[in-house]
């Protein structure tokens, strides 16, 4: 399974190293737009910036990553809160608001992360919108990472404290796959997000 698991990393990550430049920029804009139209619809009206549904949970993206930078600001221009992670020593995740692209501070892995309090790691339970990274998911909403295991903690974490985001990853186009290899501790997500919209799984 590891074996496997592996040679479908080390593919698909040098096909998005193989991406041409401004087709990563496109993703990007993209990805910005249907992001923006997911977390509207998970936000009921009228409550943007209160409760659970107004917070949403995303990420800072690196090197040939699906763009996320278009993405934060959209979010947080509809008035959204956005959590992005803090990459702990054990690699879990600690959480911390996003405040701008100046507050992002470089960190260990090539990570950007944000400046500002730490909210502690259950801070995602209270998001109800989780964006994810990953290298590929299959129709049955199973996600290929990297293999770090730090957001396999956070659907867990979720799933211990009974919270129901939505939950979805960023892709490129050609990383919805019909299957991806997948082991019992693996936790479905709800959609795919890639430049062309949201796909539903499972």
């Amino acid at each position: 399974m590891h074996n496997e698991k592996g040679a479908l990393r080390t593919r698909l990550l040098s096909e998005r190293r193989a991406l041409p430049a401004e087709d990563r920029e496109r993703a990007a804009e993209a990805l910005a737009g249907h992001a923006g139209a997911l977390a509207a619809a998970a936000v009921p009206a009228g409550e943007v910036g209160t409760g659970a549904a107004a917070t949403v949970a995303a990420y800072v993206s690196v090197g040939t990553e699906p763009g996320t930078r278009p993405l934060l600001d959209a979010l947080r221009a509809r008035g959204l809160r956005v959590l992005l992670p803090v990459l702990l020593a054990d690699n879990d995740l600690d959480w911390a608001e996003y405040a701008g692209p100046a507050a992002l501070a470089p960190a260990g892995r090539g990570l950007l992360e944000p400046v500002g309090g730490r909210l502690g790691p259950e801070a995602v339970t209270g998001a109800g919108l989780v964006l994810l990274p990953g290298l590929a998911v299959d129709r049955r909403g199973l996600r290929l990472g990297r293999g770090g295991g730090s957001y396999d903690r956070v659907l867990a974490r979720l799933e211990r404290a009974g919270a129901r985001p939505v939950l979805a990853v960023l892709l490129y186009e050609h990383e919805l796959l019909e299957r991806v290899p997948a082991e019992p501790h693996d936790r479905p997500v709800d959609l795919a997000l890639t430049p062309s919209g949201a796909h539903r799984l499972g």
